[in-house]
């Protein structure tokens, strides 16, 4: 407010000040009040959002969607800029880095939360109360200063502070008008934070709900009584904003009530660095509570479905990312004054204020609950007043930044809104059941699969695309024998009739055209996709069969290996793929494993009589290899523990256990069409549990910790145990 008021009205704009904190006092005191409905009635996670799409439907909803996506990420630049502020004004011969600073904070605070910091209360509260103690001491001793008199006051005129003139507007003409809403939407920033409450509402103890109140209450309290100590003491203190944007308002308060002896300093430095460790907190904020909501809004088909994943470490690691890119591009771009960052900020907060009041103004109107006409009015006052100061904030901030928020608005909606749709488009696409229930057939339910996903023919052939003869082709080999194909041929596409003449000559001194025909076919014009799909299409025609197209791909460690190589085989499973009746599966070998193998390889008489080997025995794979003879022995000197059980990796057939594990794995009617199959695994190995004629248990699900007790038995080729009896653990700690 004050580089607004002090750059036009000069020293009379120490004097607006009051009358404009009041107003926005009032404001914050309102926005409370409509916030406390919000957290009472939406008690889950989402804050507007959720208001706005239970109230006026998904399409209005993603408004609120924009704009709380906008004020995270603005949240973040903002609040490391501000923290940036604070640590240059302590140490001021870092401010020509404060961007560098801004970027190292903001890469720190996204690794912590990719590795799976969690806003744990108790830690992060000691932050605020630090801060909060500090200001209040400031505050204090500020106030007992100037009623003693001996608060000093600033100069106007020192080097680096923004220009104080006097230009001579009426308060009342137009101009003057202007710069006073402009000064008023700066300062309606600080009430930014609002909303942060309502976003995590269900993180808070039972009742939630009057937990979440409780704290809003107090937090606006708080926040009330900083923002009028600050303002009245910027007041007497003639403290100046510097146009580098620091020092800080907060830091020539504070260095005015402490003075400069050595608990004043004392005193000082504590103030800084409590605000840096406050604001910095702050920006980790958004760090849970974007990924979130960008979960809540993909969960709703408006966002990619890869918002909705988590990371190893339970992180929405891909909202991270994002989140991380975009302030890091914001801060990069505008730099870290705050100042220029506030357009970006206060649009999208206080649009979403005003949906979520607006959106409760609806809820009272439709639920006419006690009270309801007293809390539609406070809802609906403060969506309106909110909306109107969105109003001032594009208007008086137009050309410092706003323009870009406006026109990212209708942009973002537009953007989620085609998301949606294609979403919307594919669900419909691959919907059978209503496509069954649309058009029946006379015959029953088999002919309407039929007539859904066409007839299947009988024969199954898989076709093995051959480029050359390595361990990657040899792994291809193994697993299309696993699929039990009527017919099983390797298909090579001649570019070059020498390398396919050597290639064939190898497949024959391999011994490999005794078991897997090999098939030269010849493509002079060089359109690899467009002969792959013709040979698959014939394939189906000509003999009447189910078609799988396996591709061997090597996948490389080292970027400049990838680099060396073209993804053709992943073409190729594109273009066959979307032929009737064939299916494309591209099959990883990776090729730091062959090393680990090529003495084994290497050190056989006869190579031949190795790769045959490889492909009649899957034993004998690399993928499969035994387990070493050390580990083996190990795992068989395993003896029953303490409390019973005997390690998964040392149980032997026909031999009566008791296991403990977790389940990894759960499978539905694996038998005779009703039964279920739980892989249980714990450090020594696996095993399978199988319950016949149920298809749930309740507790039995992937994750669960399982007891079973049961005699060991074998089920297509693994131990397993059979109805065993059981009991579910809780995890230990």
């Amino acid at each position: 407010m004050l580089i607004v008021l002090l750059g036009v009205f000069g020293l009379a704009g120490f004097h607006i000040l009051a009358p404009m904190t009041a107003v926005i006092l009032v404001i914050l005191t309102l926005m409370t009040l409509s916030y406390r409905e919000v957290v009472m009635v939406y008690t889950r996670a989402g804050g507007s959002y959720v208001v706005c799409r239970e109230n006026f439907g998904y399409k209005t909803a993603q408004i609120a969607a924009v704009a709380l996506l906008i004020d995270y990420i603005v949240t973040v630049a903002v609040q490391v800029a501000a923290a940036v502020a604070a640590i240059t004004s302590l140490i001021t011969s870092l401010a020509n880095y404060r961007i560098e600073i801004a970027i190292v904070v903001i890469v720190l605070l996204a690794y912590g939360n990719l590795r799976g910091i969690r806003e744990a209360g108790q830690a992060f509260a000691i932050p605020t109360y630090f801060f909060f103690g500090a200001a209040t001491i400031v505050i204090i001793t500020g106030v007992i200063r100037e009623i003693m008199g001996d608060l000093p006051r600033y100069a106007i005129d020192r080097a680096g502070q923004i220009p104080v003139h006097d230009k001579g507007y009426g308060i009342f003409s137009g101009l003057a008008i202007f710069y006073l809403l402009k000064a008023f939407a700066n300062g309606g920033s600080s009430l930014t934070g609002l909303e942060a409450i309502s976003n995590g509402v269900s993180a808070f103890k039972n009742p939630s709900g009057v937990n979440a109140r409780k704290t809003l209450s107090i937090m606006s309290a708080i926040l009330g009584s900083l923002v009028l100590g600050i303002s009245y003491l910027a007041f007497e203190t003639h403290a100046t904003p510097y146009t580098g944007g620091s020092p800080t308002v907060i830091s020539e308060v504070a260095r005015a009530a402490f003075g400069q002896s050595w608990y004043g300093n004392t005193g000082y430095v504590i103030v800084q660095i409590t605000t840096a460790l406050i604001l910095i907190t702050g920006a980790n904020t958004p760090f849970t509570g974007f990924p979130f909501l960008a979960s809540f809004i993909a969960e709703d088909s408006f966002l990619p479905r890869q918002r909705t994943r988590r990371g190893h470490r339970l992180a929405f690691s891909n909202g991270i990312i994002v989140l991380t890119v975009a302030a890091l591009a914001l801060i990069i771009v505008v730099g870290t004054t705050v100042n220029k960052l506030v357009p970006f900020y206060a649009i999208g907060v206080f649009t979403g204020f005003t949906m979520a009041g607006f959106g409760m103004a609806k809820y009272h109107h439709r639920m006419r609950e006690p009270g309801w006409r007293r809390k539609l009015a406070i809802n609906f006052a403060g969506g309106f007043v909110s909306m109107i100061i969105v109003i001032i904030f594009a208007v008086v901030k137009f050309t410092e930044g706003a323009w870009l928020v406006v026109l990212l608005f209708p942009v973002g909606w537009l953007v989620l809104m085609r998301l949606n749709r294609q979403y919307r488009a594919e669900a419909r696409a691959l919907n059978v059941v209503t496509k069954l229930t649309t058009r029946p057939a006379a015959s029953g339910g088999v002919a309407a699969v039929d007539a859904v996903i066409g007839h299947h023919y009988p024969r199954h052939v898989v076709l093995v695309f051959v480029d050359r003869l390595d361990l990657a082709v040899i792994r291809a080999l193994r697993y299309a024998g696993s699929l039990r194909p009527t017919d099983v041929r390797a298909v090579h596409l001649s570019l070059d009739s020498q390398a396919a003449h050597l290639l064939q000559a190898e497949w024959i001194a391999r011994g490999l055209g005794d078991r897997v025909p090999l098939e030269l076919v010849e493509c002079p014009d060089r359109r690899l996709l467009r002969t792959a799909s013709k040979i698959a299409l014939r394939t189906v025609i000509a003999e009447q069969a189910e078609v799988t197209v396996l591709l061997p791909r090597r996948s490389f460690k080292r970027v400049s290996q990838r680099l060396l190589h073209d993804r053709t085989a992943d073409k190729i499973a594109y273009a066959v793929s979307r032929l009737p009746h064939v299916a494309a599966t591209i099959v990883p070998f990776d090729t730091t494993l062959s090393q680990a193998f090529e003495d084994r390889l290497t050190s056989s008489r006869d190579k031949a009589a190795s790769e045959r080997a490889l492909l009649a025995d899957p034993a004998e794979s690399p993928v499969n290899a035994p387990v070493s003879a050390p580990l083996a022995e190990s795992v068989l000197e395993y003896q029953v523990s303490e409390d019973g059980t005997t390690p998964i990796g040392a149980v032997r057939w026909k031999q009566q256990v008791t296991i403990e594990g977790r389940i990894k794995v759960l499978q539905v009617g694996t038998t005779a069409g009703k039964s279920l199959e739980a892989q249980v695994f714990d450090d020594t190995g696996g095993i399978r549990l199988l319950f016949f004629g149920r298809t749930q248990i309740p507790g039995i699900e992937p994750g669960a910790i399982v007891r079973a007790t049961g005699r060991i038995g074998e089920y297509k080729g693994h131990l397993a145990l059979a109805n065993p009896r059981y009991e579910l653990l809780e995890e230990r700690v």
